[in-house]
């Protein structure tokens, strides 16, 4: 038998989906430091997306299909405080729905490997 994935001890998509939630509406969207970047963003897509990354990052099946992480952070200008922030509102919207700070280590490792694409672009 096959250890559960971490995806499949949150409770798969749908949980995801109300962490996602928690994490624009509770956190980020409420953040001076990073709400500009989201002004003119949908976000029903976003949380879309979002929903589908996380999911990958903790073992789900990958679902994801849209642009590239470089191409949809073109003119964002971001800097390493506002990725650093984004990262400490994923680790705390993990958290306040009881993922293990092992599971969380697991997305926030997965979305370090995407640094080079946010940033700077």
């Amino acid at each position: 038998m096959s250890e559960e994935t971490s995806y499949e001890k949150l409770g798969g998509e749908e949980a995801i989906s109300k962490v996602v939630d928690y994490f624009y509406s509770e956190l980020v969207l409420k953040d001076p430091t990073v709400n500009q970047f989201f002004v003119n963003t949908d976000m029903e897509k976003q949380r879309r997306h979002q929903t589908k990354f996380i999911s990958f990052a903790l073992g789900g099946p990958n679902q994801y299909t849209g642009t590239s992480m470089a191409k949809a952070h073109t003119g964002m200008n971001i800097q390493p405080e506002h990725f650093q922030a984004i990262a400490t509102h994923l680790h705390d919207a993990l958290a306040h729905f009881g993922v293990s700070e092992a599971d969380i280590n697991q997305v926030i490792a997965k979305v370090a490997t995407l640094k080079d694409d946010i940033l700077y672009k």
